[in-house]
């Protein structure tokens, strides 16, 4: 699969005005109609698939972890369909501030005027509710509908009326000539706004608002194995539009709480585990954390300090329930401070019976010895 940023001639790193510009760019290098290469149009519909993935934060998350864009996404990967010309080129005049090419030519859906703006909050979590998931209530200070009008910002018993304007479509249409002939522009009503309605007599509440001041309370699901700077995103959970306009998203930011415990490493987890001379050279059997309770973990005898013991499938699940990582255990020998009177003398008798204890290897001229046999 190819490399949507590489595709895109950006940075792994690159924020949203960085890709949205090198995107612009390099459609316009590529555009049929600007360029009449063999490959210009194939071109065009990569760059076309590689923004749509890396614009938006959800698909762009997936890729980021995955490598393949989320089902129902772009052309990359198994199961997903390519876009055709006209769907790059109707992506290209998206974002260039047409509504497409059914805009462009006399109409097609507009983006929602009155949409109400995203909201964003952060989740701590701690290394338990990553292994297990985790649901919290956050509460939002924010707008809600209002009462009186029922969110449509007209005052008790009147109602919105049809833009004399427009119509009430909520656009206007231009017509323009050009080499190519006489297009059509479509555009916002410059007399209500893209709303399609106005408002004669406002609410004495929201003030033809339609929403005021308040507070709710959303439940956010947080799926197991999530990190640190992940999100997730619930559609239509942020604040609500004015006049009855549609509501923004709630974009969560989830941060995992330090746990002295246990060091991150992808999926597995490292933690460690000191034990005494005695337990390392005849063997014991220690309790060490997991996040989903302490663990007995056999120490075989003869341990030395460094060694690395992995305990299976207790480390963090798979963001996408893949599977789960390994808790690696560090072991090392600790060396007690101060000695009571009975452990130094069997300190000193042990110390008897030790013997050289292991060789140390020699240097470079030991080495060079060895291999000339002197």
């Amino acid at each position: 699969m190819s490399d949507l940023y590489a595709m895109l001639e950006v940075s792994r790193d690159a924020n949203d005005d960085e890709i949205k510009k090198s995107y612009r760019r390099l459609a316009m290098l590529y555009h049929p109609d600007r360029n009449a290469s063999v490959d210009a149009e194939a071109r065009f519909k990569e760059i076309a698939e590689a923004y749509q993935v890396l614009s938006d934060p959800d698909k762009r998350a997936h890729y980021d972890r995955f490598g393949t864009a989320p089902s129902g996404g772009a052309g990359f990967g198994p199961g997903f369909q390519h876009i055709d010309l006209s769907e790059a080129l109707n992506i290209f005049m998206r974002d260039i501030g047409f509504s497409g090419l059914d805009g462009l030519f006399g109409g097609g859906p507009q983006r929602d005027p009155n949409r109400g703006q995203d909201i964003r909050v952060t989740v701590k979590l701690s290394v338990q509710e990553v292994a297990l998931g985790a649901k919290r209530n956050v509460r939002l200070k924010t707008l809600v509908p209002c009462t009186a009008c029922n969110g449509t910002g007209a005052g008790q018993g009147s109602r919105p009326v049809a833009c004399s304007t427009c119509g009430g479509s909520g656009e206007v249409r231009r017509a323009a000539r050009s080499m190519f002939g006489q297009f059509v522009q479509v555009g916002p009503c410059p007399t209500c706004h893209g709303e399609g309605y106005v408002i004669t007599t406002p609410c004495e509440v929201c003030r033809g608002e339609g929403r005021i001041k308040g507070d709710r309370t959303v439940t956010v699901d947080v799926p197991p194995g999530v990190s640190s700077q992940h999100y997730l995103t619930l559609r239509g959970q942020g604040t609500p539009g004015p006049r009855g306009g549609s509501a923004g998203d709630l974009v969560v930011l989830i941060e995992v709480k330090p746990d002295d415990r246990f060091e991150r490493q992808g999926d597995d987890l490292l933690v460690d585990l000191p034990v005494s001379f005695s337990q390392a050279a005849l063997g014991t059997t220690a309790s060490v954390p997991t996040p989903y309770g302490d663990e007995a973990l056999a120490v075989p005898p003869g341990t030395q300090s460094g060694t690395v013991l992995r305990v299976r499938g207790k480390g963090l699940p798979r963001l996408g329930g893949t599977g789960t990582g390994d808790l690696n255990v560090k072991v090392f020998v600790w060396t007690p401070d101060e000695l009571t009177d009975l452990q130094r003398e069997l300190f000193t008798e042990l110390a008897k019976h030790e013997g050289e204890g292991p060789k140390r290897r020699g240097g470079f001229w030991s080495k060079l010895k060895e291999t000339l046999g002197v």
